[in-house]
């Protein structure tokens, strides 16, 4: 009989680490917009 606590808990952590990874790749992504230079647009 298969283990579903076990699988539960290994869905849960592995959806825990994706969050986390969204959320670093997101803060990264903010980051270099915000250090990025500001470009001169004359329209």
């Amino acid at each position: 009989m298969p283990d579903y606590k076990e699988m539960y808990f290994k869905m849960v952590r592995a959806s825990e680490d994706a969050i986390r990874l969204l959320i670093r790749a997101q803060r990264e992504c903010e980051e270099l917009y915000m250090s990025a230079p500001e470009e001169d647009s004359e329209e």
